[in-house]
């Protein structure tokens, strides 16, 4: 199976170019999404959290406590990194046990906010990145989750720069107002698809 990884900083809109992907037929697995379940739901990784960041991650329910692990993590890049190089394997199980389900589809995508950072990209058969100009991102996000330009300067701060991400693509979908967007995913399609064939 064909893996093609897809990313972008927040805001370059991949979340939308996923979409497309999906309307096209092409299954996608969502890793900030599955990041989040697995703290839930993986045994191995919930022992590990409570093991580094202390019983008290989790409440008696299961439940995951945020508050706890934000406390500890914001604005300590060793604690993220810890933490991080916890969730990240535990996110490749859960992409290995996603991915061997699909039989009917010429690849799969994997969107992730950190394919680079997380080394997922070295999984992935290819690589598409999602580009914006920063401004543009911005406001996006400003709108969409009615974050401050700080905070979103901060979240920024802790993904690699554009320049970075762009050096490592293999594939650039520009969102910039210059070009359609769908054209170009269709022409992505076109070729991912011609491999497998």
């Amino acid at each position: 199976m064909l893996k093609i990884g897809l990313t972008g900083n927040m805001g370059s809109g991949k979340t939308t170019v996923s979409k497309i992907f999906e309307v096209l037929g092409i299954p996608v697995f969502y890793a900030d999404d599955a990041a989040k379940k697995v703290m839930v739901t993986d045994p191995i990784l919930i022992s590990e959290i409570k093991a580094t960041f202390g019983k008290e991650s989790y409440f008696e329910d299961g439940a995951l406590n945020r508050k706890h692990i934000a406390a500890i993590v914001f604005n300590n890049d060793a604690e993220l990194a810890k933490l991080n190089s916890l969730v990240h394997p535990a996110t490749f199980r859960a992409f290995d046990t996603w991915i061997a389900d699909i039989n009917h589809a010429p690849y799969v995508l994997k969107e992730a906010a950190l394919l680079f950072e997380s080394d997922s990209y070295k999984m992935c058969d290819y690589t598409v990145m999602v580009q914006a100009p920063l401004e543009s991102r911005i406001k996006r996000v400003m709108q969409r989750d009615g974050l401050t330009r700080a905070e979103i300067e901060s979240r920024n701060a802790h993904q690699f720069p554009d320049e970075k991400k762009t050096a490592l693509a293999d594939y650039i979908i520009k969102n910039d107002g210059t070009e359609l967007v769908i054209p170009q995913v269709l022409l992505l399609h076109r070729f991912f698809s011609s491999l497998v064939h």
